[in-house]
């Protein structure tokens, strides 16, 4: 099916469940409400594009989201391994159970977003925002977490093996059944959990 990229940048197009869209140009488009639902957006360029609400259960491998609005977005079981998420606008967005690895996302603020069972191995989430995010189940093996905020955020089952958690804050974090196997606490607030505890 040949679709009309003019039109889907004019947001005219709002129906596009398992459209091809590898490596469209989509920059600054209107998507706000699509339904991308199963699309191929691998490689496509979405910077500064409006999809909030947008359902994106999609493929969106290697694309570019840098100052996307994704606000509301639906992006559970996503894959955006190796996507561009710099400067993105992710508030009450979901990502649970989407595939992030190679994520490029820099100090994102991830206030209260879903996480749940996301795979953030490896993922630089260095100076983060995560304050009350749910990070449940959530694979952050080898993640760069130092210096993140992760106040009053879920981390109930997270895996955090070798996850670099230097001067973080975990303040009043919940980390029931959380693992810990290798993981860098040095400097951390962890003031308000179990593990502070064992520190003192």
């Amino acid at each position: 099916m040949n679709l009309d990229l003019s039109a889907i940048r004019r947001g005219k197009l709002k129906e596009l469940t398992y459209a091809y869209l590898a490596g469209a140009d989509l920059s600054g488009a209107d998507l706000s409400d699509a339904d991308l639902s199963q699309a191929n957006l691998t490689g496509a360029s979405l910077t500064g594009a409006n999809l909030q609400r947008a359902k994106l259960r999609a493929n969106l491998r290697g694309a570019d989201l840098t100052g996307a609005n994704l606000i509301e977005a639906d992006l559970r079981n996503a894959d955006l391994r190796g996507a561009i998420l710099l400067d993105a606008d992710v508030h009450r967005a979901s990502f649970a159970g989407a595939f992030l690895t190679g994520v490029s996302c820099g100090a994102l603020d991830l206030t209260g977003v879903d996480l749940r069972g996301a795979d953030l191995r490896g993922v630089n989430l260095c100076q983060a925002v995560l304050l009350q995010a749910d990070l449940r189940n959530t694979n952050l093996s080898g993640a760069d977490l130092s210096q993140a905020d992760l106040e009053e955020a879920n981390l109930s089952g997270a895996v955090l093996r070798g996850t670099n958690l230097e001067r973080a804050n975990l303040l009043c974090a919940i980390v029931e059944q959380t693992q810990w196997l290798g993981t860098v606490l040095d400097g951390a607030c962890l003031e308000g959990t179990p593990l502070a505890l064992k520190q003192s």
